[in-house]
């Protein structure tokens, strides 16, 4: 390993990452034709996610949430100089990152919250299973919030995927091999 790299990701934020990329896939790809697999993906994401909440507090430096929530001031201007294509290099989550990253923990939250709700109405099963007989009437708008949710969900991991390809592009540096790895360089180029 060359000196000019500095470890960044620690491997519980490696793990997670690429676990709930493999849950999240899974959930979302099994929804309409393999109910069992969909619910298992679902409540291992949301238990990631729980994982995930606390790592954010008792994590490593880049892991905290204190590392990667910046002042609205700073995100705007950090998209204004990333649109101009010269936007300050950061050794974690860049302002604009940050905001996706929870952005992203609160649309999977909201998604495996409101599954967990619609699976309780609409099989009469998981924790929430009591709400069937209480709720049945609302099973429509819980799968259909779910969908939405879900649906918004991929539309942020799609920006996500763009955001990481400019950055590598402007920066000159592999972000998803550093998420892989856990390095990326210490220096500015």
């Amino acid at each position: 390993m060359s000196d000019d790299r500095i470890k960044v990701w620690d491997s519980f934020v490696r793990v997670f990452h690429w676990a709930l990329v493999l849950t999240f896939t899974v959930a979302y790809l099994s929804a309409e034709e393999v109910l069992s697999l969909h619910v298992y993906a679902g409540y291992a994401l949301a238990g990631l996610l729980l994982l995930r909440t606390v790592w954010g507090f008792v994590g490593s430096r880049h892991a905290r949430f204190s590392d990667f929530i910046y002042p609205l001031s700073e995100v705007k201007r950090f998209v204004r100089d990333t649109l101009q294509l010269r936007a300050r290099r950061y050794l974690g989550h860049n302002p604009a990152g940050g905001v996706m990253i929870l952005l992203m923990l609160a649309g999977l939250l909201l998604t495996s919250l409101s599954g967990i709700v619609a699976y309780g109405i609409e099989s009469s099963a998981g924790p929430l299973a009591a709400l069937a007989s209480s709720y049945g009437r609302f099973e429509d708008l819980a799968e259909e919030a779910h969908e939405i949710l879900a649906n918004f969900t991929l539309l942020l991991v799609g920006v996500h995927l763009a955001g990481v390809v400019v950055e590598s592009l402007i920066h000159h540096e592999n972000l998803a091999k550093a998420m892989v790895t856990g390095f990326k360089r210490s220096e500015t180029p």
